[in-house]
């Protein structure tokens, strides 16, 4: 999986977007092989939320007294959650930030 994208995969998939909201048919937008923003969007948010659940499982069963479960470990754990819900927090509010830019933008 690729974790770059190129502009003119990401304006392509805007055109698309225009063009489905406007009832217009289009042709792929997604040069085959290649992965769709979304996707890539969607496994950030789900590595995000799978973070979170070890997290929150670790807490529990530190705070539960299972003595296979270390103290570094649980907070080793909740900062790795931490610093990804954070770096989505960015990643989303620049998403916004462009998508506002591109949406004032005169054509």
């Amino acid at each position: 999986m690729s974790n770059t994208i190129t502009p003119d995969a990401l304006l392509a998939q805007m055109r698309a977007m225009i063009d489905q909201s406007q009832g217009k048919t289009t042709v792929e937008a997604n040069p085959a092989g290649k992965d769709v923003f979304s996707d890539l969007l969607k496994n950030a948010v789900d590595t995000v939320n799978s973070n979170q659940q070890q997290a929150s499982k670790l807490s529990e069963a530190f705070q539960s007294g299972d003595p296979n479960v270390q103290m570094s470990e649980v907070m080793v754990a909740l900062q790795k959650s931490n610093v990804s819900f954070q770096a989505m927090v960015e990643v989303r509010n620049r998403l916004v930030s462009a998508y506002q830019e591109i949406m004032n933008m005169q054509v």
